[in-house]
């Protein structure tokens, strides 16, 4: 039986030795032990991962995206059969993405407009146009537990007058998110833009804490930036966000960037790192990354990560892995995903435990 209690987040915990801290997401679907991580399921799947093994390594949440699931099976199927929750045979958290980011993905194939972006679809090439409104609508129907508001990411070598009038576009946008908003078993996440400018973060936070959210996001980062840029802007706009909400680094990234962001106050990430350095033989490790394809590991015959104990690592060698990889076979895909989520999943598991046991 879904709890149908209102979106709730607490502070457990603050760390002593920075601005981490342990806290707790409920949702519908479930609760969620923050700092989290967040796997990519675009489509609605994880690329060579079921949803059973997903949860079996202990994912609390995942994402997945309006846009894409919009145009293809398309929303309205998706509402019939019970929302995406039912869909996919996934009962926990699910987190929408509102199709923003591919307003700066497919920025060949798109226009803005004050009404909303006009794409043009990757799958087939016809006309597809998405407003503030119809996001939310799109989101609705599917039934996530958080939906993200409708905004533009800016390319991060935008100049400062872009920038400044992506931001009042995305503001404007953000307030029709809102008015529209209908569902209260739905939260609502406000996203900060703009672009590498100190004074044009701080505005949007500003404004986005006016139209009061359940939890703010921070968009425009890991789009060309490099990590002490990325770092320049979390260090001044995170500290402005509410401390009683989730605070949610969008795209983000590598363990180093993560632990990073962390230690300044993020509770949310999500990032395609694991799954697609997964499926071209890119393995995290205690150790570091393993390009398994490399010929050093065609007759080793340890495990993968000995810290680690998800399938993969207990059952087979590095060799192996490698001969699936060399040999396409699907298993490879299959392994390799398995591992990596497994290793993200239990990176966020520790630092909680870390954090916890200060």
């Amino acid at each position: 039986m879904i709890n149908q209690s209102s979106f709730k987040f607490k502070v457990i915990k603050e760390s002593k030795q920075s601005a981490a801290r342990v806290g707790e997401i409920s949702t519908p679907h479930g609760n969620i032990q923050t700092p989290c991580f967040m796997p990519i399921a675009t489509a609605g799947a994880i690329r060579a991962l079921d949803f059973k093994t997903l949860a079996e390594i202990g994912a609390q949440i995942c994402l997945a995206n309006t846009y894409h699931l919009h145009l293809r099976p398309g929303d309205q199927i998706i509402r019939k059969a019970g929302g995406l929750h039912q869909y996919i045979s996934w009962s926990k958290p699910i987190l929408t993405d509102s199709g923003g980011y591919q307003v700066f993905s497919l920025a060949k194939t798109r226009k803005i407009t004050p009404r909303g972006v006009k794409f043009q679809s990757h799958i087939d090439g016809s006309p597809c146009f998405l407003s503030p409104e119809k996001s939310i609508r799109i989101q609705q129907n599917l039934g996530s537990d958080i939906m993200m508001v409708f905004d533009e990411c800016p390319p991060s070598d935008c100049s400062h007058d872009y920038a400044q009038k992506s931001l009042n576009l995305t503001l404007k946008w953000a307030r029709r998110c809102r008015k529209v908003h209908q569902h209260k078993n739905q939260a609502l996440f406000g996203i900060v833009q703009g672009g590498l400018f100190h004074d044009l973060r701080l505005q949007s936070s500003a404004r986005l804490q006016e139209i009061n959210f359940d939890g703010y996001a921070i968009g425009g980062l890991a789009v060309g930036e490099s990590n002490s840029q990325m770092y320049d802007v979390l260090n001044y706009t995170v500290p402005t966000l509410p401390t009683n909400k989730p605070r949610y680094l969008m795209g983000v990234g590598t363990p180093e960037n993560i632990q990073q962001a962390i230690n300044m106050g993020v509770d949310m990430f999500d990032c395609v790192l694991p799954t697609r350095n997964a499926r071209h033989g890119y393995l995290y490790t205690s150790g570091g990354i393993i390009k398994i394809k490399q010929t050093q590991y065609k007759n080793d015959l340890a495990t993968l990560d000995p810290q680690c104990h998800c399938y993969t690592c207990a059952n087979y060698s590095k060799s192996y892995l490698r001969h699936l990889l060399i040999n396409k076979e699907p298993m490879s895909m299959y392994l390799n995903t398995l591992h990596n989520l497994s290793f993200y999943i239990g990176m966020f598991k520790n630092m909680r435990q870390q954090l916890l046991n200060e």
